[in-house]
């Protein structure tokens, strides 16, 4: 039964009682149809559905998100999977439908990351989305519905207590949204702006040619930063977030974060990784931590000691020669960010992972040092005029 208010067990910590969510003079607009959702997996869920929500309106197609602490592992839409993608996501036994490809990329791009997520899925959950949520280590998901199969799939999962909820999708919130700090109610109009293809045309790099699908890419980008906690950028291609930096307090710590991440995406698709040879039985999250150490080039003998009880043969690691060669080969890639870029140093670090489109608002006294490092990669940059803090 649907009601205003939902007592909850603590909140941010257990030593934080006291806890409910609620609305007033409404129903609220969800029901759990399974499990306890806590304080943080309501706020995870409510953001997550912000996003995907709102990429499915604008780009049109089934999308996905992997939340974790109120800000996107990754996300994406619904484009069909190379089988290199199949077999770097774990997802090759799968027959994949619109809506599991917008998960299993939403999932695949910062695996790490994504490990005890959150769920968002605009579209009716199907079977093969719910196989590729049961095998993962995720607290729960958020959609509009489920389909029989995958609901009786996914209340077997974590013992019969993993979290679901159903949401109403026709829901709009009130324009004007509250919260307190330290006692003190702010109050502002809720971030509705409608990000539109149209906020990509003032191109002000030589470069003027920016593809369609990179202004896909770009749309996602925005779309994601938009409801991403803030400093905040992310790299984009082939319709999913392939790298987020969030929350940090310089940009370019941001761009580092999230290059970083978008080269170990891209390296986690290099033959020797493919190649990495698991024993029977092993887990999922057991492989991402075996293949996060091979790609590092901090990793400790201790660590590889424990890879003889994971792999049926311990492989020959890269070198880091071998490593810039094939990132070298990351194309395409489409980047946003939240608020303007105060130095070219962001532009640097993006060009050596690939970016070859940027949006970002502009508006830094620097912006002609920008523009000319954009120059001299020859990527095509457009600013919005639209700045997308998210706290």
């Amino acid at each position: 039964m649907i009601n205003s208010e939902i007592i909850l067990k603590y909140g941010c910590n257990p030593h934080q009682g006291c806890a409910k969510i609620y609305v007033k003079n409404r129903t609220l607009p969800f029901e759990v149809l399974n499990g306890k959702p806590g304080y943080i997996n309501f706020m995870d869920a409510f953001n997550s559905w912000q996003l995907v929500k709102e990429l499915k309106q604008t780009i049109g197609i089934p999308a996905a998100a992997s939340f974790k602490h109120i800000s996107p592992a990754g996300a994406a839409v619904g484009i069909p999977l190379s089988d290199v993608l199949k077999k770097a996501y774990f997802v090759e036994d799968i027959e994949l439908s619109p809506v599991a490809c917008a998960y299993a990329r939403a999932r695949g791009a910062d695996r790490m990351s994504s490990f005890g997520d959150w769920a968002a899925i605009s579209d009716i959950v199907d079977l093969p989305t719910a196989t590729i949520l049961k095998k993962s280590v995720s607290d729960g998901v958020i959609a509009p519905g489920y389909t029989d199969e995958a609901l009786k799939l996914l209340m077997k999962k974590k013992k019969g207590n993993y979290c679901i909820i159903k949401i109403d999708s026709n829901y709009q919130p009130e324009d004007i949204e509250k919260r307190e700090i330290y006692g003190i109610t702010f109050e502002q109009k809720r971030n509705n702006i409608q990000l539109k293809q149209e906020m990509l045309n003032n191109i002000v790099t030589d470069n003027k040619n920016i593809t369609e699908d990179a202004k896909r890419d770009l749309l996602i980008s925005m779309i994601t930063l938009k409801y991403t906690q803030s400093n905040s950028v992310c790299f984009v291609l082939d319709g999913q977030i392939i790298g987020v930096g969030a929350g940090q307090q310089s940009r370019i710590h941001c761009t580092r974060l999230a290059a970083t991440k978008a080269d170990i995406w891209y390296l986690r698709q290099h033959p020797s990784v493919l190649n990495l040879s698991f024993k029977e039985g092993i887990l999922g999250p057991n492989k991402d931590n075996v293949i996060d150490q091979y790609l590092r080039d901090d990793v400790t003998t201790v660590e590889m000691r424990e890879w003889g009880e994971i792999l049926n043969e311990v492989p020959k690691r890269l070198t880091k020669e071998e490593k810039a060669t094939w990132i070298s080969n990351l194309s395409g890639v489409s980047f946003g960010s939240d608020a303007f870029f105060p130095f070219r140093d962001n532009i640097d670090r993006a060009f050596q992972s690939g970016v070859k489109y940027i949006v970002q608002p502009g508006g830094s006294l620097r912006d002609d040092m920008v523009i000319k490092a954009c120059n001299e990669y020859n990527i095509a940059m457009a600013c919005s005029n639209i700045r997308l803090f998210h706290h």
